[in-house]
């Protein structure tokens, strides 16, 4: 489900009732944890945490005109999802946070390469996300995305 909110405000105020406190709680966990830096805005239809332009101009080597994502938070039709670039990039940070998932939740993580869906907004570990998002600067994925680029 894209969304084709012009902004994050209206992408917030579109949700549905019983997403709305989850997806209201999760942005201000990104907000609120993620290093200065990164900007937020809406892209692919999902609220997106970017490397803006003015930091790394080269841009998203898939479309050089749009900023280098990051962190894209989506509320989905069975699940809410959480596409986090740096677990994609980084085994060392998968690793830690697929080691760290069964100390916050009772239930099994459901990850793909780098989304992680939650189908219970009552199971998202708001704590382990915001330990996440101070996992990584903006110059610590700008190296990180160069050299997997690279590579």
């Amino acid at each position: 489900m894209q969304s084709t909110a012009p902004n994050p405000e209206q992408y917030l105020a579109e949700l549905p009732e019983d997403r709305k406190a989850a997806m209201l709680n999760f942005r201000t966990v990104i907000k609120d944890n993620l290093p200065k830096g990164f900007e937020e805005t809406i892209s692919y239809g999902m609220l997106c945490y970017v490397v803006p332009k003015a930091i790394y101009p080269n841009g998203y080597h898939c479309n050089p005109q749009q900023a280098l994502p990051f962190i894209s938070l989506a509320s989905q039709k069975n699940f809410i999802a959480l596409y986090h670039m740096g677990i994609y990039a980084d085994k060392q940070l998968l690793d830690w946070f697929v080691a760290e998932y069964p100390k916050y939740v009772k239930t099994k993580l459901d990850i793909g390469k780098s989304c992680i869906r939650f189908k219970k907004p009552d199971d998202i570990p708001f704590d382990l996300i915001a330990e996440l998002m101070r996992k990584m600067t903006v110059q610590d994925w700008i190296t990180l995305y160069e050299t997997n680029l690279k590579g």
